[in-house]
């Protein structure tokens, strides 16, 4: 039985995902639903298929397990909007942990507005640039994660600003985006790994593809086979099965040890994808995060396929 079976249409999926989108972007939700003695349990059940756990030694497990499995590792301490400076040098401390004691083979990844781009964008490269500095000199990547278009421009701003210091500081840039394509053909000409994703949050339609658009995975595809082509370091970031086996073929259907690409999943998500592409030889990451405000990144998750909502009340059950 399909989804559209299930939900009557089309639309009602569309629907679902909108309203789970809606809630992501409700800053209030993200501390009363875990902190609810009656919801706080049941979402904090679903949660787990996606989050680690809320600290930094529940991260510590699981990655050591992806990287037991044959693939490389990217961990991000969740946390966005951060308006409190004192509070956003605190969550930097964090992250300058986790650094220093993550295992090779595992990058850094964090939302700057965790660390104070919501105050100032100085307040956010000056905590960024510690990360940097430990992500450095344990030599491992830092990658910037994307947020709503309304934050792109700063973003990219901290990302130059600390591209002028630092080679190994990635980003994260949406195919929804229609402004993405610009965006890359300056990205290629700094260092730092390249990761494409899709893109999850609720944007209005004359600045970003719909995620039902059949446009978008288009999209995707046409930066994928940009960054193959241009040998610059990046991560395809998807779940997508017909994106993969298309950017495999674009790849030759065989990868190496060394390639400059990888193809990455989210913790609970697509492992079969993992196995096979490391089964062809390409370089594979899974993303584990963890920490206290996973609320909004659950409800991003269950938006972009509303099929897992029916996983998600199995979740809540068990």
């Amino acid at each position: 039985m399909t989804i559209t079976q299930l939900t009557g249409t089309d639309d009602a999926s569309a629907d679902a995902a909108q309203v789970l989108r809606t809630l992501a972007l409700d800053e209030e939700l993200k501390w009363r639903i875990p902190a609810d003695p009656v919801l706080g349990p049941i979402a904090r059940r679903v949660a787990r298929r996606f989050v680690a756990g809320d600290g930094l030694q529940d991260a510590l497990g699981r990655v050591a397990e992806v990287i037991a499995s044959g693939h490389r590792a990217n961990a991000e301490y969740m946390g966005e909007s951060c308006r409190d400076p004192e509070r956003s040098r605190t969550e930097t401390d964090v992250f300058v942990d986790a650094a220093r004691r993550l295992p090779p083979g595992c990058s850094v990844s964090l939302d700057l507005s965790h660390i104070g781009l919501a105050i100032d964008e100085e307040l956010a490269l000056e905590n960024a640039t510690r990360i940097a500095r430990a992500t450095a000199d344990t030599g491992r990547e830092m990658i910037i994660s994307a947020e709503g278009s309304d934050r792109t421009d700063a973003v990219l701003s901290v990302h130059r600003g600390l591209c002028e210091r630092f080679g190994h500081v990635g980003i994260t840039v949406q195919a929804r985006l229609h402004r993405t394509g610009d965006d890359l053909r300056a990205l290629l000409a700094l260092p730092g790994r390249i990761r494409l994703v899709k893109g999850a949050f609720l944007e209005p339609e004359d600045l970003a593809y719909a995620r039902e658009d059949p446009a978008l995975p288009a999209a995707y595809l046409r930066y994928a086979e940009m960054l193959a082509d241009s040998g610059h370091a990046c991560s395809f970031a998807t779940h997508d099965w017909d994106l993969i086996h298309r950017i495999d073929h674009h790849l030759g259907g065989t990868g190496h040890k060394d390639a400059p690409w990888e193809f990455e999943t989210l913790l609970g998500l697509g492992p079969d994808r993992l196995a096979a592409m490391a089964e062809r030889g390409h370089p594979t990451r899974e993303y584990v995060v963890f920490g206290t405000e996973w609320w909004l990144y659950v409800c991003n998750r269950l938006a972009e396929d509303p099929r897992r909502l029916f996983q998600a009340l199995t979740d809540a059950t068990a």
